[in-house]
């Protein structure tokens, strides 16, 4: 079972946000980050997005997913960055609003966590063409 979900938006007010599950649950739970992007009201400055989380010795670390800024990136695809829940969101700098939108994906037990449409077998390799230079054309004068 997974559903998409709009995180949150991150401004200068509002810094981070953490994406929790209830600890009693024991379902499998996976948060797959799809977008992020500047909205309305944003400014041209650049916009740091980090996803804070805990390492094997539970120290935490921090780790940058985006650096938007309006005039040359306000959108960044992730294509379904799956994260382990919980896991915190931060606006590290700027002033944002930057959005924040994926899935978020529940299974129990065994059951295999797959966002992609089609299970296709990666193993087989598809030929691809080759690159051909394109050609000019001649200006008349």
């Amino acid at each position: 079972h997974f559903c998409r979900v709009t995180l949150t938006s991150l401004t200068a007010s509002t810094k981070s946000y953490t994406f929790q599950v209830d600890e009693e649950d024991d379902s499998d739970h996976v948060l797959a980050l799809s977008v992020v992007c500047l909205t309305d009201g944003a400014k041209d400055e650049c916009n740091v997005v980090e996803v804070v989380g805990r390492n094997h010795e539970n120290q935490e670390i921090a780790v940058p997913v985006a650096n938007l800024k309006l005039s040359c990136q306000p959108l960044l695809s992730l294509d379904n960055f799956k994260l382990q829940p919980p896991v915190t969101f931060r606006l590290a700098a700027g002033s944002g609003p930057v959005h924040l939108a994926g899935w978020h994906q529940i299974s129990k037990g065994s059951e295999g966590i797959s966002f992609e449409e089609d299970d296709e077998d990666m193993s087989e390799e598809e030929e691809i063409a080759p690159i051909v230079p394109a050609k000019k054309e001649r200006r008349k004068q």
